[in-house]
């Protein structure tokens, strides 16, 4: 393996475990079962799941064998990481309807004839009892109560259902399953990524190495990128607004993606820091950040959407083809504040008062000055935020 490819698979890794088998592997000639696992939870995949979707690509890149794993089964348990209450768990049509779209998306990035796509439910629904105790003596309830989320719930006696337990030790049997070498996944995942060793110990197999990744931060720069929270960007968005919304971030944050997101080498990052060091305008940089990630989702659409968004932002003018939304109001006017939440444009109402104040929101091109302006029922209005983003909102 040379260099640039070890260096392009490794960056931007939070850790690898255990460092020196996993080096060990890559620099063999043997070809790896890499796995990743997604729980079909929602319908929509975002650029915080192609940080591992992308290293699934070099892995597949460099001729192993790479596994998308759908979990159809484990999405009926809940995954509780990262969670301080038990989470909702999703019906059996949800999960097959949420996973389909799953299986259209993920070869935006991934070769659909070098990628292997597996649901778990192919194995657990014909697991018998016997089996099903073997594997869950593979691990401790003590064990279980060290684990970060758990052990804080119970310290404040929040309720912790039985089958939250199961989900770690069913994701290690995945691994079983799968013969997995080597296991992808967030920087959230890592006990059960861990966890997933000691079941294929159990089970006399060698045990996998494991490489995890940061969580993405989304749109606003704090908290992780997340569909519930409104600060994503889908690899469905339309090409346009996908460029729009890449070129929303903020410089610093402009570093992170291109660590986590980009194909570029670290040497033309860098470069690219040694560029704003010199006097580049940043949004030049940004530019081809955004380009290059709307021409992976959208082939020839990353120049279209860098020439579009000059046209409408750049020099001024405001495209007749903007989004239109609709949103429904209970009284007859709402705050401007929260109309920016619920379209999306902003991640939160407390982001919509700081952008007000700096004057960077505009309503049918008039700048809005006071946080308690009103929206009315009946309207339709050009919603601008900055110079990057704006739309068509009508109030119902």
């Amino acid at each position: 393996m040379s260099k640039e490819n070890l260096e392009l698979l490794t960056r931007g890794a939070e850790e690898i475990i255990p460092e020196e088998s996993f080096l060990k592997q890559i620099k063999s000639k043997k070809r790896l079962r890499v796995k990743a696992g997604f729980d079909p939870t929602s319908p929509d995949l975002h650029l915080g799941h192609t940080v591992l979707l992308n290293k699934m690509k070099i892995f597949q890149d460099l001729g192993h064998e790479v596994i998308f794993l759908i979990g159809d089964f484990t999405g009926l348990v809940g995954d509780p990481s990262g969670v301080n209450e038990t989470r909702p768990v999703l019906t059996k049509d949800q999960l097959k309807k949420n996973a389909e779209t799953y299986k259209k998306q993920v070869f935006k990035i991934l070769d659909p004839k070098k990628t292997e796509i597996r649901f778990n439910s192919e194995w657990m629904q014909d697991v018998d009892p016997s089996e099903f105790i073997t594997m869950l003596s593979s691990y401790t309830v003590a064990r279980m109560l060290e684990r970060d989320d758990f052990a804080k719930r119970y310290k404040s006696q929040q309720p912790i259902s039985i089958h939250e337990f199961l989900y770690p030790i069913l994701q290690g049997f995945d691994s079983v399953k799968l013969e997995a070498d080597i296991e992808l996944g967030g920087t959230d995942q890592k006990f059960n990524l861990l966890l997933g060793r000691e079941v294929q110990k159990h089970y006399g197999q060698e045990q996998q190495s494991i490489l995890t990744v940061p969580l993405l931060e989304g749109l606003d720069g704090v908290k992780k990128m997340s569909k519930s929270l409104g600060n994503y960007i889908a690899l469905e968005d339309r090409p346009d607004d996908m460029f729009g919304k890449v070129m929303s971030i903020s410089d610093d944050l402009m570093w992170r993606y291109f660590a986590l997101l980009s194909f570029k080498s670290s040497e033309q990052i860098s470069g690219y820091k040694q560029d704003i060091e010199k006097g580049t305008n940043p949004r030049d940089i940004k530019f081809l950040l955004a380009e290059e990630i709307v021409e992976r989702f959208h082939e020839g659409f990353g120049k279209k959407s860098k020439d579009n968004f000059i046209n409408r932002f750049q020099k001024g003018n405001i495209s007749q083809d903007l989004e239109e939304l609709s949103i429904s109001i209970d009284s007859d006017s709402e705050l401007v504040t929260r109309i920016l939440k619920e379209s999306n444009l902003l991640a939160s109402t407390s982001e919509a008062i700081r952008l007000i104040k700096q004057g960077a929101i505009k309503v049918n091109d008039e700048k809005v000055v006071d946080t308690k302006f009103m929206l009315k029922k009946g309207t339709s209005n050009l919603v601008q935020v900055g110079k990057k983003k704006a739309a068509t909102i009508n109030i119902n």
